[in-house]
């Protein structure tokens, strides 16, 4: 379990804007985030002036639990985590969100706020626009209102599914499932994580990912090395998780497109 003080952010850690609110061409661009590649050019024009890059450094708290969510964040590189934390400093983790989605969903729900924390598990960069924008978005309706709604439910999909997963499957399973969402949302086959910090966002015990981890590895199926986990063959690392994953990422798919729209 993740105790009150094993996952703080430092607090020097801050949102770094890079300078102007348009992308450099090759760099980094909206078009990168899977819900704007898929807005017409229409709306994707109306929204870009808005749109600001900032870089999500590694641990930093997007959101805190009760926060009022003043932007929402379209990530283009890197990993969130959404994860609740109990009064005795106990957490699990809820959802994972990469360049397929949106951080502050509350904001254009109508609570401003959830009792879940956002914290940065891979460092990469977004684009934030101001919650008030995105509140005028959904009183004329369109695309991105669309778009929004379509990944609010391939979110609760994940979030449902992650609860059946951590409560019903072994923690082998668990980390499997993990492992390949992870992937999903990442550029290589190889993640920098701890067996500790994966055990805090599984909710178990870090002997179990260290058993399960080993188990993997033994399979030939993944190579861990001081907080380097390269994946070594994904088809058979797919057989072995339970169906959790193909449920995500089929639900996922089919609300999301990834493409970019005319």
């Amino acid at each position: 379990m993740l105790d009150a003080h094993s996952f703080q952010p430092n607090p020097k850690t801050r949102f770094a804007p890079m300078g102007g609110r348009r992308a450099v061409p090759g760099l980094h661009t909206p078009r990168q985030n899977r819900l704007i590649a898929a807005l017409p050019v229409e709306d994707y024009e109306r929204l870009l002036p808005d749109l600001e890059l900032v870089s999500l450094p590694l641990g930093l708290s997007v959101h805190r639990a009760g926060d009022r969510e003043q932007y929402l964040y379209f990530l283009t590189e890197g990993i969130v985590s959404r994860f609740y934390m109990t009064e005795n400093g106990a957490s699990a983790e809820s959802a994972l969100t990469g360049r397929e989605g949106v951080i502050g969903i509350a904001a254009f729900l109508g609570g401003e706020s959830t009792p879940s924390r956002a914290v940065v598990l891979s460092a990469g960069y977004a684009y934030r626009v101001g919650a008030d924008l995105l509140k005028s978005e959904f009183k004329h309706g369109g695309a991105l209102s669309h778009l929004l709604l379509r990944y609010t439910q391939a979110l609760i999909t994940q979030i449902a599914q992650t609860v059946a997963c951590n409560r019903h499957h072994t923690v082998e399973q668990q980390l499997c499932r993990w492992l390949l969402l992870s992937l999903d949302r990442l550029p290589s086959n190889t993640l920098t994580m701890s067996q500790k910090l994966i055990a805090n966002m599984l909710g178990v015990r870090r002997e179990g990912v260290t058993e399960a981890a080993g188990h993997l590895q033994t399979a030939g199926l993944i190579h861990y090395h001081r907080g380097h986990i390269t994946v070594l063959d994904r088809p058979k690392l797919e057989k072995r998780v339970c169906e959790c994953y193909a449920v995500v990422k089929k639900e996922t798919d089919r609300l999301l497109p990834d493409r970019i729209a005319a």
